[in-house]
């Protein structure tokens, strides 16, 4: 009987594309069981075959990591998959331990063969396997090396322990409201989002005109109360819960935290690094110092400008007789930035833009063409919030990558399939999902990565895609994207796009004096754990310098920061605004072309194509951009774009 399961586990088919409506919670403990135990054989035939040819080393080893990834989170699915959990890193331990294969990847890199291997190839052997091995702790002699090992199995176990915190403490989070009076304000989508939460809690009469509602920590809910809602009360219950989200009883983050520090600043030094940072740096273009002078440049940049914004936000609220107009906090900012660019450029932030209609129900399958009508690309996306069943935030992901190797058809590459998922405000009844500007914004960003996927004309593997490309370079296609739209071709009345335009640099030095960054790598480079400061204190501190109003006492947003926490960005935060300088030199090319010159657009946009798209990780980042741009990159498009520039002495 178990046989006839493990044959029919869809997990277990060769498919094209995933059979997701077939996939359950029962089929993932088996089938990745299954699936493991033949991905181990392969590995030790490898190892026992193995030669430092391409061939004979690369292939077979890019067939053994391509996997399958999976998004949606349920109780069933996460008790299953925590059961293979550690099967699984201990394979991925195992595979990136591998003497045999390492010192075989060391002899190709001083053979005869080595003059052979194309750029590509060589940034396989150079980036993606000697020193990701080394990094894997495959060079650690045994004791050491086990050492090592158990804290990659204990980080892996914590950081996700850390994500359902998260998950659950928002869940576990609702405010009923029965009075109008306390939701005045709140956009009529809003409403109808937090009726529809009242009927699936039970309330099965609430109506978005009437309520009751149901008010969570789910972001398109927190935004819209932050940004809109007039009772300063309910605001800074929501603020005050969303900023203490997992750092209390059975979910409270803090020992977790610590003990990821703890574990990360061991497995630093046994790697031979004086702290997770220089571990962190080891895959990126940057330097903790080249990091470091960034966010300050900027950040001193943005200081004067953030005092003004204050100062501003400050005059309207005196202007419409608030009394907080003297003593601004937290839960202010949002709301009186909303009312002062209403004031400003008559933009109500709330309103959906009118050429996003309808324009998407569900999950959706796209298949991407080229110009002949071939097909290059395929992805799915998922556009809505779905609290119960699915993380907050938005991705892209891959389900398969472009390959050469594991060519369907043995003459031309596997074509690469994204994932691309959002938590937009999702229809409500009868009415369709209207996108506001910032929602526009994020699937323009996520699609940048998928692009960067799905474009790439990169055969091997291992470096196609989004692959092999280091850390602080991966966001340069999505930042990249979200200038365009200022820029679309779609109809908008043209005063509304006008206003658009002159609301671009609204409040841009207060954006960017905010820097988590700055907190990320203080901590990954000075902290001590059980020390005389707590991270709370490290945070508290850095702030002191990059927001004007410091943090509640009671503050505990790093429980929550999955990003350096759960999700791959530790001592890499700042790569967002590394690739931001990147992505603002890069859109300065089609400023140059001239925006209005389809001509030159469609030019700059192929060589954008043939460059940052098409060569994922087979080349250095630094190369790929010059090749793009012709000159290394530089801050000062970005501080012009945002009106900060010059930088004051």
């Amino acid at each position: 009987m178990a046989g006839a399961n493990i044959e029919s586990n869809p997990l277990l088919q060769d498919f094209e594309f995933p059979p997701y409506d077939a996939i359950e919670a029962k089929h993932v403990r088996p089938g990745m069981h299954a699936l493991l135990k033949k991905l181990e054989s392969d590995l030790e035939e490898l190892e026992r075959t193995v030669e430092p040819s391409w061939p004979k080393l690369v292939e077979p080893l890019e067939k053994i990591v391509d996997r399958l990834d999976n998004v949606k989170d349920t109780a069933e699915l996460r008790a299953a998959i925590k059961e293979v959990q550690t099967e699984k890193v201990n394979f991925q331990l195992r595979l990136g331990q591998s003497k045999p294969i390492y010192n075989a990847f060391k002899v190709l890199r001083e053979s005869p063969k080595w003059m052979m291997l194309s750029e590509a190839q060589k940034r396989v052997v150079e980036k993606k396997q000697i020193k990701e091995a080394v990094l894997n702790g495959v060079a650690l002699e045994d004791g050491r090396r086990e050492e090592f090992n158990k804290i990659k199995q204990e980080l892996e176990k914590l950081s996700k322990k850390f994500d359902e915190n998260v998950l659950d403490a928002t869940k576990k989070f609702e405010k009923l409201i029965t009075d109008e009076k306390d939701i005045e304000g709140l956009p009529t989508t809003s409403l109808g989002l937090a009726a529809q939460m009242a009927v699936s809690k039970g309330h099965e009469n609430a109506t978005p005109e009437n309520g009751p509602w149901v008010i969570t920590l789910d972001a398109p809910c927190y935004n819209s109360v932050m940004r809109h809602a007039r009772n300063r009360h309910l605001r800074e219950e929501i603020y005050r819960a969303y900023v203490t989200r997992a750092s209390s009883g059975d979910m409270d983050n803090t020992s977790i935290i610590e003990q990821i520090f703890k574990l990360r600043m061991e497995r630093a030094r046994l790697l031979g690094y004086n702290n997770y940072a220089e571990v962190s740096m080891a895959t990126k273009m940057a330097t903790i110092d080249k990091a470091e002078e960034l966010l300050e440049k900027l950040r001193s940049a943005s200081w004067d400008a953030a005092v003004q914004d204050m100062e501003d936000l400050k005059h309207i609220a005196k202007t419409q007789g608030a009394k907080e107009s003297d003593d601004m906090s937290h839960w202010d900012i949002d709301f009186w930035s909303e009312r002062l660019r209403e004031s400003k450029y008559d933009i109500n932030e709330a309103k959906p833009l009118s050429h996003t209609e309808n324009w998407i129900s569900l999950t959706k399958f796209y298949r991407v063409k080229d110009s002949s009508g071939n097909a290059i690309a395929y992805f799915y996306f998922d556009p809505y919030s779905r609290p119960s069943e699915k993380r907050g935030g938005a991705w892209m992901d891959e389900v398969v990558g472009r390959s050469r190797v594991l060519s369907r058809d043995g003459v031309s590459a596997r074509l690469p399939i994204a994932h691309m998922v959002c938590n937009q405000t999702p229809p409500v009844g009868n009415k369709p999902s209207l996108m506001t500007f910032r929602e526009v914004q994020t699937i323009f960003h996520e699609f940048g990565h998928a692009l960067q996927h799905m474009l790439t004309k990169q055969d091997e593997g291992l470096v196609a895609g989004t692959k092999g490309i280091e850390g602080d370079a991966k966001e340069l296609p999505s930042q990249f994207m979200e200038n365009w739209c200022y820029h679309s071709t779609e109809s908008l009345p043209e005063d509304v796009y006008r206003k658009l335009l002159a609301a671009k640099t609204f409040r841009a030095g207060s954006l960017s004096l905010r820097q988590y960054a700055s907190v990320d790598l203080q901590l990954h480079t000075k902290y001590v754990p059980g020390g005389s400061e707590s991270v709370y204190d490290v945070d508290q501190r850095v702030c002191e310098k990059t927001q004007l109003i410091p943090p509640l006492p009671e503050d505990r947003i790093l429980c929550s920061f999955q990003h350096i926490f759960s999700a791959g960005y530790a001592a890499g935060y700042y790569s967002y605004k590394w690739a931001e300088v990147l992505s603002a030199d890069a859109f300065s090319a089609f400023e140059v072309a001239g925006l209005n010159d389809k001509k030159a657009v469609k030019e700059t946009g192929k060589r954008f194509r043939e460059t940052v798209l098409a060569l994922g990780g087979g080349k250095a980042p630094l190369q790929v951009f010059i090749e793009f741009r012709g000159h290394e990159p530089s801050p000062d498009a970005l501080l012009k774009r945002n009106d900060l520039f010059p930088v004051a002495a």
